[in-house]
């Protein structure tokens, strides 16, 4: 004998309504290069535009490592599950050409921190890397008069960020005395970017100043110094604003940091992409540049600019 299921109509509506209002939420996305604590500022400026954006599903997304082929598979990912808009920090915008053009193919693509300028992207929004390099080239001129011989630390070699810091840096200090002798890479593996500096103080003793150009890089230099006993007889020049990096050029042990603020390019970025899927590309400027200031932090201002950033993460 057969049994007949009686389902209200009720019923019936809402739970096939259910899963057709979830789709239709449009999903954002924000994906960034690798996994660092320089991201938690980004992200608590996506977590504001949620609430602020209640009609869309705002995303922050992690790749399970920080290489090209892990991020373009992640935003795969993202366009199959129905993401409509992208937000990226490329790890390698010059080998990533292809798969970004295919993804702006789908989805609108925007980048951040590290733009790919050659792809099909919509807009960059972020620090002028260029200038944040003459901004820490001018706190390396203004702490060495006599001038030093410099030692850079970055991430990714050939990320846009990097090769625009590093140019800015080097255009900063031309004909001071100042020379950025070399970078070294270390593909955001943290113990390789303190080996990095522990083997410039025991190969390279003719070195008194280093600049940290990723997040990460000024600490791992605190830490060696620290272990070497050099703290304060190296010149450190930094980026960003981790605590340990604050609390050197609090003490004195760092000339100074350059900061951007990724806490507006979650805010400002979610904002910009929820517009244009909306049609409003008025936030689209002619050059697709939206450029967020970087500013110098000193032992005059770190302790306000800390106060700034517990408040945003706070709040």
């Amino acid at each position: 004998m057969k049994m007949k299921l009686v389902v209200s109509a009720v019923a019936l509506a809402t739970a096939l309504a259910g899963p057709a209002i979830a789709q239709d939420k449009p999903q954002l996305a924000f994906v960034v290069n690798a996994a660092s604590d320089f991201w938690k500022l980004a992200e608590a400026g996506v977590n504001k535009a949620q609430t602020e954006l209640p009609g869309y599903d705002l995303q922050f997304r992690y790749p399970a490592q920080g290489t090209a082929a892990l991020q373009n598979a992640l935003m795969d990912d993202l366009v199959a599950a129905g993401t409509d808009a992208i937000m990226i920090s490329s790890a390698d915008p010059k080998n990533s050409i292809d798969a970004f053009n295919r993804i702006a193919a789908q989805v609108p693509l925007f980048t951040t921190d590290s733009d790919a300028p050659e792809s099909d992207r919509i807009a960059y929004l972020g620090s002028s890397n260029t200038l944040a390099g003459v901004q820490a080239g001018e706190i390396a001129v203004a702490a060495l008069p006599d001038g030093a011989k410099c030692m850079g630390f970055v991430g990714f070699l050939g990320a846009d960020n990097a090769i625009e810091r590093i140019a800015g840096f080097r255009q900063a200090v031309e004909g001071s005395g100042v020379e950025l002798v070399d970078v070294r890479g270390d593909d955001v593996d943290f113990a390789r970017a303190r080996s990095n500096v522990d083997d410039v103080l025991a190969a390279n003793p003719e070195i008194d100043c280093m600049v940290g150009f990723y997040s990460y890089n000024p600490p791992k230099i605190y830490e060696a110094l620290q272990a070497a006993g050099k703290l304060g007889a190296v010149t450190v020049i930094a980026f960003d604003e981790d605590p340990i990096t604050l609390g050197a050029v609090r003490e004195g042990s760092f000339a100074g940091t350059v900061v951007q603020d990724p806490y507006q390019w979650g805010y400002e970025g979610m904002h910009l992409m929820a517009k244009y899927l909306e049609g409003d590309k008025s936030g689209v400027p002619a050059d697709g540049l939206i450029i967020v200031p970087t500013k110098v932090i000193n032992a005059s201002n770190v302790d306000a600019f800390e106060a700034e950033l517990k408040a945003r993460i706070g709040g």
